[in-house]
C-alpha cells in the first residue's frame, strides 16, 4: 500500500478518534453539569432539612460523579439560602494522548437560591422585679440588642419586622396600640400618671392567637391593692401606693413609657434603646406576655397594623403585617423568656374600678370621710335628720355631712339631697381614690374601722370582706394553663416558639420548655448569667437554618 494512503488512513483515523475524545467529554461535563444543577437546586430548598453541602455531595455520589465536585459554597441569611457549587470536569482521552493531549478539563458551576420574603418576630421578654437581681436585667439588654444587631444585618430589604412585648404581672400596650382595642373602664390617667395603658384579657381570650378589637376589655387600674396598711385602733394618714427608685413596685400596671410594647419595627436604634431602657419591677404573668406576643403575629391584627403604619407609627412596608397563617413566604416566630414562674395576678373588682365612689375629701386639709348607707335611718323625718352615716376617720367619728375642714353642729340634720349641696368638699371617684390611696389603707380605715366597731375580730372581717370587694385573684393553676392554651394555639398555626428560661426556678424552667417548639434542643435553652447571650446568638444562627414547614 503506498504510503500515502496509509498516511491519509491514519489521520481519518486520528480525526474520528478526536470526536470519539470531544464527545466522551462533552457527555460527561453534560452530565455532571445537569446533576450539579439538580443539587444546588434542592441544596437552596428551605425545606431541606439535611446540611446544604451533604445535598450536593448526594446528588454527585449517585451519579457516580463524585470525584468531579470541587467546591460547595452556601450563603446563609435569615430569610434566604444560597448554593453556589463548582464542577472540575476529567476526561482522559484516548486518541488525543497522541497528540500528547492525555486528558480534557473544564470548570463548570451552579448557582441556586431560595428566599422567603417575610419574617416576623414577637420578643416577649420578663422585666419583673427579679430580673433586677444578679445583674440579670443588664445581661437581657445585651443579649437582645445583639439578637437585634445580628438578625438586622441580614436584612438589606426590609423584609424582617421586631415587636417587643415587655411583660411583668401586665403588659403596658402604650397609648398607640392601648386606643385600638374596646376599652371599658378607662381611668383617664388621673393624676397625671399618663403612661398607664394595660388592659385586663377574660380567661376566655386566651384560647386562641387573635384578640378581637370589639372585645370589651377593661383597663387595669391605677390602684396599689398589693402594699400593707397599719391594721390599728388609731388613725393613719392616708397611704399611697408603694414607690421605690421612682417605681411603682406593687402596682400590676407600671405607669411608665420604658414598659411599652413596640409594633413590627426595624428601626435598631430605636428597638435597642427600647432594650437597654427596661426596666426591672413588678410580678410575672409568662401567659399574658405570650398572648399579645401572639397577638402581634396573628393576622386579625393587620388593622391594627395598618393603622399605625398610616399614622406613621410602623413602616409602611410593613403595613400588611402579620402575614396569613400558611403564606409560604413568611416566617412568623416568638422568642419567649423569664426568670421566674407565673405569680398569682390580682384583678381588681369590676364595680371599683371607675365610676363615683362614696368616699369624699376636703380641699381644705385632703382627709377624707365616707357614706355608709346602713347609718340611715328612714323610718321617720326625725330619724332621718338624726342619721349620721359619714364616718370621718381622723376623728373616729360619725357626721351628718362630709368631712368639710370643721365639725358640723350636734343638732344639724342629715339631708340626703342638700340644696345647696355640700361646701369645701369633693366626692371622688374611684380612679381618684387609687391615685392616693391604696386598697389595704381604704379597707382599714373606711371599712373596717367604721363598721367593725370595738372588736378587733369584726374589724378584721370586715377588713377581709372589704380587700376581698376590691380585689379577686387568678391563681397560678390557670395561669399556667392558659399559658399552655396560647402555646399550642400558636404552634398550631405554624409559630416557631423559642423559650429561653434565664435563672429561672424548676416550674418556670418546666412551662417555658413545654411552650417551645420541638425539638427542645434546638427550642429551648436553660440559661444561668452570661449563657443568655449565647441563647440570643444560637437563636439568631437558628433562624437563618429553618426548616419551613407551612
Amino acid at each position: 500500500m503506498a504510503p500515502h494512503i496509509l498516511i491519509f488512513f491514519f489521520l481519518m483515523l486520528l480525526v474520528g478518534g478526536i470526536a470519539v475524545d470531544l464527545m466522551r467529554f462533552e457527555n460527561k461535563r453534560v452530565a455532571v453539569q445537569q446533576t450539579m444543577d439538580r443539587a444546588t437546586l434542592a441544596a437552596a430548598s428551605l425545606e431541606n432539612d439535611l446540611q446544604p453541602r451533604q445535598v450536593v455531595e448526594s446528588y454527585f455520589a449517585t451519579a457516580g460523579v463524585e470525584s468531579e465536585l470541587d467546591e460547595v459554597v452556601v450563603v446563609q441569611a435569615m430569610n434566604s439560602r444560597t448554593v453556589k457549587a463548582k464542577a472540575k470536569v476529567h476526561s482522559d482521552n484516548y486518541f488525543m494522548s497522541m497528540m500528547n493531549t492525555p486528558f480534557l478539563e473544564a470548570d463548570n458551576r451552579s448557582q441556586a437560591e431560595q428566599r422567603v420574603t417575610n419574617v416576623e418576630i414577637s420578643l416577649v421578654l420578663d422585666i419583673s422585679g427579679s430580673m433586677a437581681s444578679n445583674n440579670r436585667i443588664n445581661n437581657l439588654k445585651t443579649a437582645a440588642s445583639e439578637f437585634i444587631d445580628t438578625v438586622l444585618d441580614q436584612d438589606t430589604e426590609n423584609k424582617i419586622s421586631i415587636s417587643i412585648v415587655p411583660y411583668n404581672g401586665q403588659v403596658n400596650l402604650g397609648p398607640v396600640l392601648f386606643s385600638k382595642f374596646n376599652v371599658t373602664n378607662a381611668h383617664g390617667n388621673v393624676d397625671t400618671r399618663e403612661d398607664s395603658y394595660c388592659l385586663d384579657l377574660p380567661t376566655s381570650t386566651y384560647s386562641s392567637t387573635a384578640l378581637s378589637r370589639t372585645t370589651p376589655l377593661p383597663q387595669t387600674p391605677f390602684v396599689d391593692s398589693w402594699s400593707s396598711t397599719t391594721q390599728g385602733t388609731s388613725y393613719v394618714a392616708i397611704t399611697g401606693p408603694t414607690i421605690s427608685g421612682g417605681l411603682y413596685s406593687n402596682m400590676w400596671c407600671q405607669p411608665n413609657e420604658k414598659t411599652y410594647v413596640s409594633v413590627h419595627r426595624n428601626n435598631r436604634t430605636a428597638l435597642k434603646s427600647q432594650i437597654n431602657n427596661l426596666i426591672a419591677v413588678g410580678a410575672t404573668s409568662i401567659d399574658l406576655g405570650l398572648k399579645w406576643g401572639a397577638m402581634l403575629l396573628d393576622p386579625g391584627s393587620r388593622s391594627i397594623v395598618s393603622e399605625m403604619s398610616a399614622a406613621g407609627e410602623v413602616p409602611g412596608y410593613f403595613s400588611t403585617r402579620p402575614a396569613a397563617y400558611g403564606d409560604k413566604e413568611t416566617l412568623k416566630v416568638i422568642v419567649l423568656m423569664t426568670d421566674g414562674e407565673n405569680f398569682e395576678q390580682e384583678r381588681h373588682g369590676d364595680n371599683y374600678r371607675t365610676g363615683i365612689s362614696d368616699i369624699w375629701q376636703t380641699g381644705s386639709n385632703g382627709y377624707m370621710s365616707i357614706f355608709h348607707a346602713s347609718k340611715v335611718d328612714n323610718k321617720d323625718a326625725t330619724t332621718l335628720c338624726n342619721s349620721r352615716p359619714f364616718y370621718v376617720p381622723h376623728l373616729n367619728a360619725w357626721h351628718s355631712r362630709p368631712w368639710n375642714g370643721s365639725t358640723p353642729g350636734s343638732k344639724d340634720c342629715y339631708k340626703p339631697n342638700p340644696s345647696p349641696p355640700y361646701t369645701n368638699v369633693q366626692r371622688l371617684t374611684w380612679q381618684a381614690v387609687w391615685a392616693q390611696a391604696r386598697t389595704n389603707w381604704v379597707a382599714w380605715q373606711l371599712y373596717a374601722r367604721a363598721l367593725g366597731g370595738s372588736s378587733s375580730s369584726s374589724r378584721n372581717a370586715y377588713f377581709d370582706t372589704w380587700v376581698n370587694n376590691f380585689r379577686s385573684y387568678t391563681d397560678t393553676g390557670t395561669m399556667d394553663a392558659r399559658l399552655d392554651q396560647v402555646c399550642e394555639a400558636a404552634k398550631a398555626k405554624g409559630v416557631l416558639i423559642y423559650g429561653i428560661a434565664f435563672e429561672a426556678p424548676a416550674g418556670g424552667a418546666s412551662a417555658i420548655k413545654g411552650c417551645a417548639s420541638s425539638p427542645a434542643s434546638t427550642y429551648f435553652f436553660d440559661a444561668n448569667g452570661l449563657e443568655i447571650r449565647t441563647a440570643f446568638a444560637l437563636i439568631a444562627s437558628n433562624l437563618s437554618q429553618l426548616r419551613l414547614t407551612q
